[in-house]
């Protein structure tokens, strides 16, 4: 699989924009709408005129055309053919490809059992749900064994179970293929879960470019920063692992359950969007819980920020104005924290 370098791109908002894409890598590109994200997409995949070079594996690309790149790209809006089945619309640029049909079959076969399709071959889109059509979509841009994918927002019209499972199985495909991908979002937590490295793209430009926890705890200036939020972090000066995944570390006078990998966690970080308060003692496990007390109420626009002071910390929780009104807080009084396990992110040694 080809190693993708981008030399001074300029196309729509892109300008001299540079970038290499590691050969198997999981590629994430970040950023808010309008970014130029989809535009490099179009760059790679050559279906826009540019200035600038592309080359896969050193070799220049500039003059090949889309059609001989071996890339093949998802763009958000599905285009499944709505005359044809689950089956037809995977096997159709096999056939436009001139392939023998014994081995359309075969690969539609394996396509199939990949994607967990096989009950929905006969099926048209309109008998689709949004998970299956997505399926469908990416089993059809498998199908050629292209030699880059190009995933713009595929997730972006699915409901937030659905996008947790289809993520899950891009990710597999990705481990199972070893294409080299590049995957377009907005989404922090897609980036996250999917990308071996994370760009982080502002009006045209690459602000950054790192693992999604270095993108996440050390944003490089205020647009990576803003973008993301500010976290609440936390140092942690012990690590003790208990199984199924999971880690029990100390943070600022906190003991908190994490997700683990197997390496020492040296800092945890939660977004105040993904801290919960209430003022009377949730119901449920113990487990990332704490008492404390407000010092500090900060209302904005469309969010109220609320600084607690809990073992030997503050943490900002963000919540609306209408909830800020309910629990009628102000400073003094005592709430409980709820943070959720699955919403802390880790920096490991």
């Amino acid at each position: 699989m080809p190693v993708i370098h981008l030399e001074s791109i300029c196309m729509h908002i892109c300008r001299g924009l540079d970038l290499t894409i590691e050969d198997r890598e999981f590629f994430v590109l970040l950023g808010p709408n309008g970014a130029g994200k989809t535009t490099v997409l179009s760059v790679i995949a050559g279906l826009t005129a540019y200035q600038g070079s592309v080359f896969f594996n050193g070799s220049c690309m500039d003059t090949v055309p889309a059609e001989k790149r071996r890339v093949s790209y998802l763009p958000q809006n599905l285009v499944l053919f709505p005359h044809m089945t689950v089956v037809q619309n995977i096997s159709y640029g096999l056939k436009a490809r001139k392939w023998e049909p014994d081995r359309v079959d075969e690969r539609v076969r394996e396509l199939l059992g990949l994607m967990h399709l096989e009950q929905l071959g006969d099926r048209y889109p309109r008998q689709l749900s949004g998970g299956e059509k997505q399926r469908t979509a990416l089993a059809r841009a498998l199908a050629p064994s292209p030699e880059i994918l190009l995933l713009d927002e595929p997730l972006a019209s699915v409901d937030l179970q659905t996008a947790k499972r289809i993520r899950g199985l891009i990710r597999e495909v990705h481990n199972a293929t070893g294409i080299t991908t590049v995957y377009v979002t907005h989404n922090l937590e897609e980036a996250q879960e999917l990308g071996d490295r994370v760009a982080f793209l502002h009006k045209g430009s690459v602000q950054q470019v790192g693992s999604p926890s270095a993108v996440y705890f050390f944003p490089e200036n205020e647009n990576v920063a803003e973008f993301i939020g500010t976290p609440n972090i936390l140092e942690c000066c012990e690590c003790r692992p208990v199984g199924h995944g999971v880690a029990e570390v100390s943070c600022a006078g906190l003991t908190v359950l994490v997700p683990h990998e197997g390496n020492s966690i040296r800092r945890i970080a939660f977004l105040p969007g993904d801290v919960y308060l209430s003022t009377s003692k949730p119901p449920g496990p113990e487990f990332n819980r704490f008492v404390g007390e407000v010092v500090s109420i900060t209302p904005s626009r469309s969010t109220v920020h609320v600084g607690v002071a809990a073992g030997d910390t503050v943490i900002i929780a963000e919540i609306s104005p209408s909830l800020h009104t309910e629990l009628g807080l102000a400073v003094g009084d005592q709430v409980h924290v709820i943070l959720k396990l699955r919403r802390v992110r880790t920096y490991e040694e």
